[in-house]
C-alpha cells in the first residue's frame, strides 16, 4: 500500500493592510472625475453627462474635440473620455435625459 505524501508546511500570511476609505458626502451626486495625474479611464456617471451636455449647451461653437480637452485637462474633477464617446452620448442625449 503506499504510502500518503504531505505538502510541505507553509507559513502563514498576515492580511492585507488596508487604506482607510473616505465617506462620500450625501448631498452630492456621484461622478467619476478623476485627479489630472490619474490616467486609467472609467465609466462616467449619468451625473458627468449632464455636466458635460451644459457645458456643451452653454458653448454651441465648440467642437468635440474641445470639448473632450477641456474636461481632459481640468485642474480639478478632470473627466476622461473619447471623441467618440462623446458622439454616441450626444446621439442617446434625449433617452439620458429622461
Amino acid at each position: 500500500m503506499p504510502e500518503t505524501t504531505h505538502r510541505k508546511p507553509r507559513p502563514k500570511l498576515a492580511p492585507y493592510v488596508r487604506k482607510p476609505r473616505q465617506k462620500p458626502s450625501q448631498d452630492m451626486p456621484t461622478t467619476s472625475a478623476k485627479d489630472e495625474q490619474t490616467t486609467s479611464r472609467e465609466n462616467l456617471t449619468l451625473y458627468d453627462w449632464m455636466t458635460v451636455f451644459t457645458y456643451i449647451d452653454e458653448h454651441p461653437g465648440a467642437s468635440q474635440e474641445d470639448i473632450v480637452q477641456h474636461f481632459a485637462t481640468k485642474k480639478t474633477g478632470a473627466l476622461l473620455f473619447t471623441q467618440s464617446t462623446l458622439s454616441r452620448k450626444l446621439k442617446a442625449r434625449l433617452d439620458l435625459e429622461q
